[in-house]
């Protein structure tokens, strides 16, 4: 095979190949930097005040206060970060992102009392082989019901999808369902995905019909990307999102010419 693949396969990746395989090839095989934004960089701090919130303080302790405390520990400890610092913004684009953020946060009490949930795994990191795929997934948060039932949690600040795009964006949830299978040896009762820009909260229940579905996705796209690959090519998939993709300039949808492969 004349580029190796990458070793293993996330939520992610397979969301950024079935978006586009050349913006795959660019960041993940070619390992392109791609230029930072406000709402990833405003996405990774409300994710890491969730965390705090969840990592730091139990049942009657999670209030709205306690949460926004968390959030100025989280952007003052992304202060040195590159991604950051890259931003290049000045005092009122500080404050703007943490009074972004700070909605954010406060929407989260909208969806759901902190106080009722009973997380068993923070940011939790699982692994399993899948055939020759080597899956691995970070789950924002895994609680237990109070019958015993686990349900898998992941925080969303961008906009909510319409109902036309909720299954795609249930991809990744119901890819987590299926780490817990192999790793925990039972399915979650639900998938939840909780919006906090909206705020909305979109549920799946999954089953042992739908985990396999979508170890048959996750399967046939590790075999698209063995034959992209082996082929050496990579399409554009041209639409909306592409104003906001960082390889517009190199890719031929927009007349630019994408870099040469490197063998490995």
């Amino acid at each position: 095979m004349p580029f190796a693949p990458p070793r293993s396969l996330s939520p992610s990746k397979v969301a950024s190949f079935t978006s586009c395989p050349l913006a795959f090839r660019l960041s993940i095989i070619d390992r392109l930097p791609e230029a930072p934004s406000v709402p990833a960089v405003k996405g990774t701090v409300v994710h890491a005040a969730l965390e705090r919130l969840f990592s730091h303080f139990g049942r009657g302790e999670r209030t709205r206060g306690v949460a926004l405390g968390c959030l100025d520990e989280a952007m003052t400890a992304i202060g040195d970060d590159p991604e950051f610092v890259a931003l290049g913004l000045d005092d009122a684009g500080r404050r703007a992102m943490a009074d972004e953020a700070a909605i954010l946060v406060g929407n989260y009490f909208e969806l759901e009392d902190p106080n009722e949930v009973s997380p068993v795994g923070i940011e939790m990191g699982l692994e399993a082989d899948i055939g020759d795929l080597r899956l691995r997934g970070i789950i924002d948060r895994l609680d237990r019901r109070p019958d015993g039932e686990l349900v898998v949690v992941d925080y969303k600040t961008g906009r909510a999808p319409s109902a036309r795009y909720e299954q795609a964006r249930l991809s990744g949830v119901h890819i987590y369902a299926l780490l817990v299978e192999r790793v925990l040896g039972r399915f979650p009762a639900e998938v939840r995905l909780l919006h906090l820009r909206d705020p909305v909260v979109i549920t799946a229940t999954p089953s042992e019909q739908t985990v396999r579905g979508q170890r048959q996705r996750t399967s046939a796209v590790w075999s698209a990307i063995g034959r992209a690959c082996e082929q050496e090519e990579f399409r554009p998939k041209p639409g909306p999102l592409c104003r906001f993709c960082s390889f517009r300039s190199m890719c031929p949808a927009f007349g630019g010419v994408p870099p040469e492969l490197v063998a490995s």
